[in-house]
C-alpha cells in the first residue's frame, strides 16, 4: 500500500513534467500524452477524445451513484513580466517565520516548505496532479460511489474541443470536484458568463444639416438602462448578476450622422439566472437589436446542505461564491471546486504552488471521500 508522501511525490514529479511542456489552449497534445502515459502507467486503461484524457473505475457498478473528478490540461499564455522561465520546473526551499503571537518575549518559530514554479502550477496543475494521485488511492477498493477521472483540455478558452467533446461519452454523472485553486475550500457558486452585442440603427446624413437619426442618440436610453438595472435575486455566495457596457463603436468621421452604434455588454450571471432566461429579458426592455454570443458558459451551484460540502464545513473548510469561470459552467449535473493553490496566483508572472499544498489536498481529499456518500 502506497503512502501519503508515494502519492504526493508521485504528484510533484508528474507536475514538474506537465510544467516542462507547454500546453497553452488549444495546443495541449503533448502534455494529453503525457497524462495519457502516464495513467497507463498506474495500471489503468485510459480513454482519449481530442486532448481530453478521462479514465473509469474499474470497480464501475451502475446501481451506484457516480463522482466526476476533474481539471484542466491547458494553461494561458505566459505574461511578459516572468522572471523565470515558466516552462523550467523549479523547487526553491522557503522559510516562513512566525513569532508566536506577538510576543517578543517567546522564541520565533521557523516553518520550512518548498515551493514549485512553472506555469500551470497553481492554475490547475497543482489540482490535476493532486485529484489523478486520489482516483489511484480511492480505486483501490470499492466505495460507495463509482469514480471518474478527467483531464479537460481548451479549459482557459472554453474550446468546444474541450470539455464539451467528452461530456457526452461519459456514464451518467450524479456530482463534480474541480481541482481549480480554492486553497482547499469548497467554491459552492460559480458566476456565469454571457456576452451581448447590442445594436443601435440610425440614418446616415450630413452634421452640417438637420437630417439623419443619429445612431448614438438612439442608444443612450439602452446605455442608461444597462447602467442602471438591478435584477431582483441576490445570492448569499455571488452576489448580484451584473451587466457591463464594455465597449461602444460608432461613427466614421465628423461630418456623418452615425447610422449604427454597436456595444458588447459583459453579463455575469449568479445561480438564480439562466443565461436564455437573461437574454430575453433584455432584449424586451432594449430598443436596440440584441444578439448573444453564446449562452454556454452558465452559472453553477450546489447546495450548500449536500453531504459533502456539510462535511468540508466539519473538516474546518468554508465555502464561498468563484467569481471565476471554470469547465464547471458546461457541467449540467451539481458540481463544486475544490484545490490546492490560490486563486489569486492564477495568470500571473512567476506562478507557484507550494508542495506542502498538494500534501494537504491529497490528505483532504482523502478524509472528505474514502467511504463517504454522495
Amino acid at each position: 500500500m502506497m503512502t501519503q508522501e508515494q502519492f504526493t511525490n508521485d504528484a510533484v514529479e508528474l507536475l514538474k513534467k506537465l510544467i516542462a511542456t507547454p500546453s497553452v489552449s488549444r495546443n495541449e497534445k503533448d502534455a494529453a500524452d503525457i497524462m495519457e502515459q502516464t495513467i497507463r502507467s498506474y495500471g489503468f486503461e485510459p480513454q482519449r477524445e481530442a486532448n481530453n484524457i478521462w479514465v473509469i473505475d474499474p470497480h464501475f457498478d451502475e446501481s451506484k451513484p457516480t463522482l466526476l473528478l476533474n481539471a484542466h490540461i491547458d494553461t494561458v499564455k505566459p505574461v511578459a513580466s516572468w522572471t523565470r522561465d515558466p516552462f523550467t520546473p523549479s523547487i526553491e526551499k522557503t522559510i516562513t517565520l512566525s513569532n508566536n503571537g506577538n510576543n517578543s518575549n517567546l522564541p520565533t518559530e521557523s516553518k520550512s516548505d518548498e515551493t514549485l514554479y512553472g506555469l500551470g502550477s497553481n492554475d490547475c496543475g497543482g489540482g490535476l496532479c493532486s485529484l489523478l494521485q486520489i482516483f489511484r488511492l480511492l480505486t483501490a477498493k470499492p466505495q460507495q460511489y463509482n469514480l471518474i477521472y478527467l483531464a479537460s483540455a481548451e479549459e482557459e478558452v472554453s474550446g468546444k474541443d474541450g470539455i464539451s467533446r467528452a461530456l457526452p461519452l461519459l456514464p451518467h454523472i450524479d456530482l463534480a470536484i474541480v481541482g481549480e485553486p480554492t486553497g482547499m475550500n469548497p467554491a459552492v457558486a460559480e458566476k456565469g458568463l454571457m456576452v451581448l452585442d447590442v445594436i443601435a440603427h440610425g440614418k446616415s446624413g450630413h452634421a452640417a444639416r438637420n437630417e439623419g437619426v443619429n445612431a448614438i442618440y438612439e442608444a443612450l436610453e439602452d446605455m442608461r438602462w444597462i447602467r442602471d438595472y438591478k435584477f431582483e435575486k441576490v445570492s448569499e455566495f455571488l452576489g448580484p448578476t451584473k451587466m457591463t457596457l464594455t465597449v461602444v463603436n460608432a461613427g466614421t468621421q465628423h461630418n456623418v450622422i452615425p447610422d449604427k452604434c454597436t456595444m458588447l455588454v459583459d453579463i455575469r450571471t449568479n445561480e438564480f439566472y439562466d443565461n436564455e432566461e437573461v437574454y430575453h429579458f433584455i432584449c424586451q426592455h432594449l430598443k436596440s437589436e440584441v444578439k448573444a454570443h453564446s449562452f454556454r458558459l452558465k452559472s453553477s451551484r450546489i447546495d450548500p446542505e449536500h453531504p459533502l460540502i456539510k462535511k468540508c464545513v466539519a473538516m474546518g473548510m468554508k465555502p464561498f461564491g468563484s467569481p471565476t469561470l471554470s469547465d464547471q459552467a458546461l457541467m449540467s449535473f451539481p458540481s463544486f471546486k475544490l484545490g490546492p493553490g490560490e486563486s489569486s496566483r492564477s495568470h500571473s508572472a512567476d506562478e507557484f504552488i507550494r508542495i506542502s499544498e498538494i500534501a494537504d489536498a491529497i490528505a483532504k481529499y482523502k478524509e472528505l471521500l474514502d467511504g463517504a456518500a454522495i
